[in-house]
């Protein structure tokens, strides 16, 4: 059986990836994450955990072969809760669900979880290991230091930056939700107090021809193109934006699997930005990242190769 960790809002991309799977007669599991919580009865030991969800159907982490963890999103609290109790709530059913978590991490995942927890929480670490690949990244810093912000604004940035948040505020297949991405000129400098409550990544603004987003499985290139030189982020794209298929350079492909090797990465989505000096900037790779408009845009096999991947390894893992 193969546990797939997701979210009870997620459809499509998940649904090609259990279609493939029981074409091949091969048993899967939707665990979501979401709902990991009183509606569900747990019980966990030090070898092993049992799972009766809503509808009352039973997993035995004894069953499980391999894991692919899609995408998890936070553990939902009832209504009916005490908000003092809130807290406590979140923090046991977090810590249930990571203990419960460990107990597999000896059979093969994608991606294996602490690595990928490492990778998604540290866009720097990124962006480190990129440049030791030989990828070229913009000139980056995270803080909260308004003055520190304006110095590297005037050193590096040319009159034009990009602010972030290190967190996307949600992650959807269409793009319709806020995405924290702005754009930094000289009159906005001065509103830039409020970064004292709020850390942001700032990078020079750079002149692109595109946006790529690569759909990256174990050596494996799924690349678009969106027609977007304006916006900040091709997810804050409206009408008139579009994807192309988008053949990658040999030697960018070379230098993003040794990344993704380095970082312990079975797969991810990698945002790059085609300059306008033709340079390609690598910008961050996210573990759980979209990767649904590809597949159905484009026609790329991308839920079938996840899942032969997995499949392969746990053939050679038995």
């Amino acid at each position: 059986m193969i546990l797939c960790i997701t979210h009870s809002q997620d459809f499509y991309t998940i649904d090609l990836f259990f279609e493939y799977l029981s074409s091949k007669n091969i048993p899967y599991f939707r665990l979501n994450s979401d709902r990991l919580n009183h509606f569900q009865k747990i019980s966990v030991d030090e070898n092993s955990f049992e799972i009766i969800d809503e509808s009352g159907n039973k997993l035995h982490s004894d069953d499980i072969k391999g894991v692919w963890n899609r995408k998890a999103w936070k553990i939902s609290t009832p209504e009916e809760l005490d908000q003092d109790y809130e807290n406590i709530f979140l923090n046991e059913y977090t810590s249930l669900r990571y203990n419960l978590i460990t107990v597999l991490e000896d059979i093969p995942w994608i991606n294996p979880y602490e690595n990928e927890r490492k990778i998604d929480r540290n866009k720097m670490l990124q962006l480190k290991i990129a440049r030791k690949n030989n990828l070229t990244i913009p000139k980056t810093v995270f803080s909260n230091d308004d003055q520190k912000i304006m110095n590297f604004f005037h050193q590096y940035c040319s009159g034009k930056a990009i602010a972030k948040l290190h967190n996307v505020t949600a992650k959807t297949m269409s793009g319709e939700s806020l995405v924290s991405t702005m754009i930094i000129e000289e009159e906005t400098l001065e509103h830039l107090s409020g970064v004292t409550y709020c850390p942001m990544i700032f990078q020079p603004y750079i002149e692109k021809e595109y946006e790529l987003r690569i759909m990256y499985v174990d050596g494996e290139f799924f690349t678009g193109k969106i027609n977007n030189s304006e916006n900040a982020d091709w997810r804050v794209s409206q009408d008139g934006y579009f994807w192309l298929a988008y053949e990658l350079p040999d030697n960018i492909k070379e230098n993003l699997t040794s990344m993704m090797k380095e970082m312990g990465l079975y797969m991810g989505a990698i945002d790059m930005i085609k300059g306008k000096n033709r340079e390609y900037y690598f910008l961050e790779v996210n573990p759980q990242g979209e990767w649904g408009m590809l597949q159905k845009e484009l026609g790329f096999p991308i839920a079938e190769r996840i899942a032969d991947n997995l499949i392969n390894r746990i053939n050679f893992h038995e």
